[in-house]
């Protein structure tokens, strides 16, 4: 059960890193610092935006609009770490 556990808090750890990623990625493109027309930086940004818009959308459904600012990323990290919070204290109870 031990493994099991830390397979997931594997897994937050590797989301927890994807959307990082992504979040410094868009300030990147933003700024036009990266430019999405290179093929490894449009490889990696439509490949991470494949990999957490099915996150990001869930979490959009529940929150109001607030004029194009987009805070599903700090959401989701919140909601990470509230997990492995939970794993982690719990994780007793499994052994």
């Amino acid at each position: 059960m031990a493994s099991i556990i830390q397979i997931l808090l594997l897994i937050l750890g590797v989301v927890r890193f994807f959307i990082f990623a992504h979040f410094i990625m868009s300030w990147l493109i933003r700024f036009e610092v990266l430019n999405i027309r290179q093929e490894f930086v449009g490889q990696v940004w439509y490949t991470l935006q494949r990999i957490l818009e099915p996150l990001y959308a869930r979490i959009r459904r529940f929150m109001p609009e607030l004029g194009g600012i987009d805070l599903s990323p700090i959401v989701a990290l919140i909601g990470i770490e509230i997990l492995r919070i939970l794993i982690i204290n719990n994780a007793h109870t499994f052994l």
